[in-house]
């Protein structure tokens, strides 16, 4: 029994001995084979030219310039061989499916675009299916192009059904209150407070289709029925007339007439006004498109430079 588990003994340290030396030759061999190839490289080097050197250089230099005047890829295509980054391109691709627009797209460094459509919203949330404009995201981007040198003007596209009154109306005071030329373009329908946001800005222009609703403020849900509620509600629309009339040609009493009509809406109070109507009435000053208002801008921005 003694000499079998000698003999065991003797094998097993055989075998870790075997497998210890094939490990260092292994291992040997490896870095025999590294320092050649390290050798050679720098053999190369030695032997390049100088000059050869310099070209390589310049090569990757101009390969750097190129990647820097690159152009960025067009946001409204989403193929990949325009869309270099494909994390940016998954994102443009995120937002057309999630708000059907794509972000960051400014394509006129001078003209600051501000879009108010949907129902405007203030100080309540309104439900999520419905198309609504912030009161809390328009004011900042007013303030923003008054104080940013590079903007020059300020152009409004309305399509909106009204909304929240004070919100609305915060809106149209501080459009009508900054120093840089603003027009308003009214696109398919400028109803309600919709009305005082087209006329806050120095220039209003409707579309040959457009539509403007005028009728007095209304609200629904619990409401007091005090003669100091209706005090309030006139005290209210005393502001927004005041506002239309000191911001247009409009007449107070024709605008006072539409407002309290009770012939030209079903179940409701008010007028509805095509877009000839209401530029013979004095609320906008002109029918038009986009290039229309384009062309008022930049020149109320070159009279403004000029003075």
């Amino acid at each position: 029994m003694e000499n079998k588990n000698l003999q065991v003994n003797n094998k097993v340290a055989l075998n870790n001995l075997d497998l210890s030396m094939k490990t260092n030759i292994a291992g040997n061999n490896q870095n025999e084979r590294h320092d050649s190839r390290q050798n050679s490289n720098n053999n190369n080097n030695n032997n390049k030219d100088p000059n050869s050197r310099y070209e390589d250089n310049a090569n990757q230099n101009g390969r750097t310039n190129i990647n820097n005047n690159y152009e960025p890829a067009n946001p409204f295509l989403f193929s990949s061989s325009n869309n270099k980054n494909d994390s940016d391109s998954d994102e443009q691709l995120e937002n057309v499916k999630e708000v059907g627009s794509v972000t960051d797209i400014n394509p006129i460094k001078d003209i600051c675009f501000i879009s108010i459509i949907g129902e405007i919203e203030g100080h309540n949330s309104l439900p999520p299916q419905s198309k609504t404009t912030k009161y809390e995201h328009i004011i900042p981007m007013i303030i923003g192009a008054e104080m940013d040198p590079q903007i020059k003007g300020v152009l409004l596209l309305i399509n909106t059904i009204g909304g929240d009154v004070e919100a609305g109306l915060a809106i149209s005071e501080l459009i009508a209150s900054i120093t840089k030329p603003t027009v308003s373009l009214v696109l398919g329908g400028g109803h309600s407070i919709g009305t005082a946001l087209a006329v806050a800005a120095r220039y209003s222009l409707i579309a040959p289709t457009g539509t403007m609703t005028i009728h007095p403020i209304r609200t629904n849900g619990f409401v007091i029925g005090v003669p100091q509620t209706f005090r309030y509600f006139q005290k209210m629309q005393e502001r927004i007339t005041n506002f239309i009339v000191s911001n247009s040609k409009v007449d107070r009493e024709a605008l006072l007439k539409y407002m309290y009509d009770t012939d030209e809406i079903a179940n409701d109070v008010g007028t509805v006004l095509n877009a000839d109507e209401v530029v013979d009435i004095g609320l906008i000053d002109e029918i038009g498109g986009f290039s229309s208002a384009m062309t008022v801008l930049r020149d109320l921005i070159d009279k403004d430079s000029n003075s």
